[in-house]
Order: structure tokens, then sequence, then C-alpha cells
């Protein structure tokens, strides 16, 4: 990597899409620090909320997601447009040493669009199984993608784009987790276990309702275990209050900062299987009862968790999109996961076989490289 190139990231709307450029962006740091890099993203909190907690300058976008709406459509238009004009201000005075990374959303595409009218080359990251819509379209443009799964590669072959599969790039601490001090924050018993309950970094309402509606079964575990559940802030009060005074020890939260140590002092989780998730829970050696999303037309998150399940360290609990149906089947995961250390030790150590931890190295190496 030459020290004089600029790096621009461009995506958002969840943190799939913000957390393995963040990756990526700090090995470059480490590495070439006089080489600027800076962050596209859309306008939703999440990317605020994930990015004010770096040293990264960032623009939020007015992009939105398309629609065949009128309405819709015209302010899909209006926000590309907008979009594209402040983008291509801001790449054009380091067209000649710029590239762009796109790693997904709507936000990504006006970006991709504004760097290829400068001539500037444009990189992937995609890390789901199946790409969205975004990335489909920016592989049209694009001369490199790095992707986390094999058969992802398989829906890049007519884009005319270079694939590589090197995995998720997952941020720095995951190779130097601090869980001692996870412990002392979250008040946790060093002589129980631990349950982590999670639904992503916008929440999990589906989960955290049924999590709720199972807790009676667990109350026959208070004496081993205890939960770290964390909400989101979709309906932080209400599953908070769903708690009332169940048995078994808990820490109920919105959010965690520091997933990687609390990732690492946890013996079994659940939480749904966004590829960031999916790599996460693979480098902290957890066992985990996969909930996949269920409102994606591409069913992406089933198909980024059947790898887990495929490698045995993971199991699947459908969202049947009804409290009571999900939790009886999450109910019945989890008595038998809690009760077994034996199938868990050996979920474990699948887990850590296949970790791939050295994806964001690889892609910081080689974006130099692209031109």
């Amino acid at each position: 990597m030459g020290n004089d190139r600029s790096y621009f990231f461009a995506g958002g709307g969840t943190g799939g899409h913000i957390y393995p450029a963040i990756a990526v962006a700090e090995r470059i740091a480490d590495g070439q620090r006089r080489s600027p890099i800076t962050f596209f993203c859309s306008q939703r909190a999440i990317d605020k909320k994930i990015l004010s907690g770096t040293d990264f300058e960032f623009f939020t976008l007015p992009a939105v997601s398309a629609s065949v709406r009128p309405d819709r459509f015209f302010k899909f238009v209006f926000g590309f447009f907008k979009s594209f004009k402040i983008a291509r201000s801001i790449l054009k005075p380091a067209a000649g040493q710029a590239i762009v990374v796109a790693t997904g959303g709507f936000v990504s595409v006006a970006v991709v669009f504004a760097a290829r009218s400068l001539k500037i080359p444009v990189a992937l990251i995609n890390v789901d199984m199946v790409p969205g819509k975004a990335n489909k379209l920016n592989a049209r443009f694009a001369q490199q993608a790095f992707v986390h799964f094999r058969q992802t590669a398989d829906y890049f072959k007519k884009k005319h784009v270079a694939v590589e599969v090197v995995g998720c790039p997952l941020r720095k601490e995951f190779a130097d987790p601090h869980g001692g001090c996870v412990i002392d924050e979250l008040g946790l018993d060093t002589g129980k276990r631990t349950l982590l309950i999670m639904g992503g970094s916008s929440g999990g309402v589906n989960i955290n309702r049924a999590v709720c509606e199972l807790l009676d079964s667990l109350s026959g575990f208070a004496d081993d275990w205890q939960i770290v559940h964390l909400t989101g802030s979709v309906n932080h009060d209400e599953t908070k209050g769903g708690y009332g005074d169940t048995k078994i020890k808990h820490v109920v939260r919105e959010y965690y900062e520091n997933m990687a140590g609390l990732m690492s002092v946890c013996d079994l989780a659940v939480g749904r299987a966004g590829a960031v998730s999916v790599a996460e829970y693979e480098a902290s050696w957890l066992p985990v009862i996969c909930v996949p999303y269920p409102y994606h037309r591409d069913n992406h998150q089933t198909l980024n968790a059947e790898t887990l399940v495929q490698r045995g360290s993971g199991v699947i609990v459908a969202d049947e999109k009804n409290d009571e149906l999900t939790a009886k089947s999450l109910s019945k995961r989890l008595l038998k996961l809690m009760g077994d250390d034996t199938l868990r030790e050996k979920m474990s150590k699948a887990a850590k076989e296949s970790a791939r931890e050295n994806a964001a190295e690889l892609i910081a190496d080689q974006l130099g490289g692209i031109s």
C-alpha cells in the first residue's frame, strides 16, 4: 500500500455493512498512518452510533432505498442524485490516488457511481452469502470483490469482477478480547455459565419477546447459569419488564460496545445470523442457536446460519413470527444445550476449527494494488 493512497468506504444502514469496513480501515491505519480514510454512510441512527465510536471521518448521505411507489420513488431519485453530487465533490480532490470500497446498502451505490465518473477504482466487500441488490449493481463497476463464503462467488460470475474468498473482516479486538473488564462492568458471577441473547445492531423484537415467553422454563438452571440480554433500542423497556422476578440471574441492556470481550466470557449464544455475527461466533469459539431474520426475500440469514450447522458449531431455530411458537422451539434447544456440557464443548471446538481470523489483513494488503 502506498502512503499517498486515499481510502473511501461506502456502506451503511446496518452494522453488517459498517463493521467489516471498520475492520479493514483499522488495518490500513495501522500499516499506513498517513493514508486518509473516509466513510460514507446513511442517515440511519445506527451508522452514526457506530462510526462516532471510531477515529475515522465520515459523511452521511441522503440516499434512501428504492421503491416502486411513486412518492417513495421520487424520494429515492432525489436522494440518489444529491448523494452522488456530495460524494463526487468529496472524492474529486483525491481522484488520482483514491479507491472506493463498497460494503453494501443503498447508500453505497451513489458513491460507486461517483467513483466511476471520476475513474476511481472500486472494490467490494460482500460478507453475506447472497449479495444484496446494491452490491449486485456495484459489481458491474468493480475491479475486485472480497467475499466471506465460497458460494457467494457464483453470484458474481456474470459481473466480470475478480472474486476472492477471504472470510469476514473482524475488528481487531476479536483477536485479543478482554473479558475481565466485561465481568466487572456487568457484575457477572464467575461461578456461573453465561447465556448471551442478542438480536443484532438494530435489535430483534421477535427474539426478545420469545425469550420473555420461555424464561420460566429456564428456572431449573438458576444455580448454574446467568443471562446477558442485549435487546436493541426498539423494545428494551418491554423486554426488561418481561424478566420480572425470574429466578435466573440476568443483565438486560440495549447495547454493549465490547462485544469481543463479552462473547469471550459466554458459553452459549442466541442471536440472528447476519454474516458478521456468524464470523464473530466462530472467532469467539461460541456455540450458537441462530434465529435467522425471517423478512429478507433472499433468506440470506438462514443460508449464513446453515454454514454453522454444517460445521457443527450452531443450530437453527426458525423465527415463526409468533412469540409462542418461536419460544417453544427455542426453549427445547436451550434446555438441551444448557444441560449438556459435552455437546457445547464439541460445538465450541468446531467453531474454533472453522474461524478465519485474517480477512481484514488480507483485504487491506490487496486494496493498495487495485487500479
